[in-house]
């Protein structure tokens, strides 16, 4: 495993971190040995929200981490928070970055977790409604209480950031958007620049650049994911091309192809941190070993190509 500055934090982690969005119905040994096989591929940073499972994948995660009794100190913990789910299916959810609803969640997860801090908290997705001055009031409340460490956003686009962060005295070290190989609008948008075709349409407001410009982590989640959440590329016979050059390149660095998909990832000069959702132990060491992987600049654009993403 190889590690990165987050952000500006000072706080290095490893570069594949573990999200628990799936352990909620884990059984707690399951759980455990999902725990053990991301520390023993050197995965230091779990990632989860407030949301999954309605709580019970902190849960399962705070009791996984004291089942296998890790020193607290040597681990991160993210959650994330602002996303309310409502009971009634006939509202649906919506968000809120409201003092009370914030500092309640934090208590909640602080719960669940098993612990007293975590050292980084996302706002998950964007409340529109948000009192700025009152969210700043609160994460500096959250930050005095030493309840967490660091704060960061998540599926939010640059100019929503510099509105955050105009108001705020924490700084945002964290955004965590979906990129990978089958969702790399990021980079389409600057390879496209100034054409007239459907891969030149920025739909993340040159978050990339931006990440890079602020010292600002991306994480990426659903990294191994087409669209959103329509299922996995790797194998998928939808994708023959793609699969081909990641066997290639694979065998050629004795890796898999989650281990060539990720490093495609990692490869990038962003120093993006890469979240792996998968609950399966022996693919979790598989995807962590792309972060030994240093692919060179033809085997990144011949990925990048085979998966459908076109150069001029």
């Amino acid at each position: 495993m190889r590690y990165q500055q987050i952000g500006t934090s000072g706080i290095e982690a490893s570069r594949v971190a573990m999200g628990v969005m799936r352990m909620a119905d884990k059984t707690r040994e399951e759980a455990r040995s999902v725990v053990d096989a991301a520390l023993e591929a050197g995965i230091d940073f779990f990632d989860t929200a407030d949301v999954y499972g309605d709580g019970m994948s902190s849960a399962a995660l705070g009791q996984a981490l004291r089942d296998v009794s890790v020193d607290r100190s040597q681990i991160e913990v993210q959650t994330k928070f602002g996303i309310v789910h409502n009971e009634d299916a006939q509202h649906g959810s919506h968000y809120d970055f409201s003092h009370d609803h914030l500092v309640d969640s934090i208590d909640q997860e602080l719960r669940r977790l098993q612990t007293d801090y975590v050292d980084f908290v996302l706002l998950h997705r964007f409340d529109t409604l948000v009192d700025v001055d009152e969210l700043a009031a609160t994460i500096d409340e959250l930050a005095e209480t030493g309840k967490v460490l660091r704060f960061g956003v998540s599926n939010v686009g640059p100019w929503t950031v510099e509105m955050l962060q105009a108001a705020l005295h924490q700084r945002l070290d964290v955004n965590q958007l979906q990129f990978g190989l089958k969702h790399a609008g990021m980079v389409q948008v600057q390879v496209h620049e100034n054409m007239l075709d459907d891969q030149a349409i920025d739909r993340d407001g040159g978050a990339l650049v931006y990440s890079q410009l602020r010292q600002m982590t991306l994480q990426a989640w659903s990294p191994m994911q087409y669209g959103m959440f329509e299922g996995h590329f790797v194998d998928n016979p939808k994708f023959p091309e793609l699969n081909k050059k990641l066997a290639e390149i694979a065998e050629a660095h004795d890796v898999t192809k989650e281990g060539v998909a990720t490093a495609w990832i990692l490869r990038h000069p962003a120093k993006i941190q890469v979240i792996s959702g998968s609950m399966n132990p022996e693919r979790i060491a598989r995807v962590a070993a792309g972060a030994g992987v240093d692919l060179d600049r033809q085997e990144w654009y011949d990925l990048y190509t085979a998966a459908g993403n076109e150069l001029p």
